[in-house]
């Protein structure tokens, strides 16, 4: 195999104008040159300048966010109220009611999060629905035995209490 030396001059390129001598380092002597500007200072509280692109992710990530805080509180609160929604049912009719009830607000936010217009590319469209949807259910069931027990428990005949 045959080694190759390697290049130690930057590539030149037909469409880029070859540089300045002065923005490579070297300053020529000339007498009739205007001075170069003393460099000002930098502000410690100004912010850099920021890409379009980062704005837009961090606009995504804050909205996603917000998303996932708003399905877990939803989650919380829907437990909660399924327990007292569909008390006069019984069995099967309640589990069944309750588990709909859950599917249908996790629909509901789905539209909000479409109004919510998060910026995100063709591939991550399914982040809308995929967004905290395994937090939301387990919690949603969690929060819903968890209130029925307590609040059941307490109406029993039997004496015995949860706490």
């Amino acid at each position: 195999m045959a080694k190759h030396k390697k290049r130690r001059s930057p590539p030149k390129f037909p469409d880029t104008p070859p540089k300045p001598k002065e923005e490579e380092g070297i300053r020529p002597i000339d007498e009739g040159t205007t001075p170069t500007p003393e460099p000002q200072p930098v502000d410690d509280g100004a912010l850099p300048p920021t890409d379009v692109r980062d704005f837009d992710t961090q606009d995504k990530n804050r909205k996603l966010d917000q998303l996932y805080w708003m399905r877990i509180m939803l989650a919380v609160v829907a437990g909660v109220m399924a327990v007292f929604i569909f008390e006069p049912l019984e069995g099967e009719e309640r589990r069944w009611a309750a588990i709909g009830f859950m599917i249908i607000l996790f629909l509901g936010t789905i539209f909000v999060a479409k109004a919510m217009r998060i910026p995100l590319s063709k591939s991550d469209r399914k982040k809308i629905v995929t967004q905290a949807i395994a937090s939301y259910v387990f919690l949603y069931l969690f929060v819903w035995v968890l209130t029925y027990t307590v609040v059941f428990a307490l109406d029993t005949s039997t004496g015995i209490s949860p706490f």
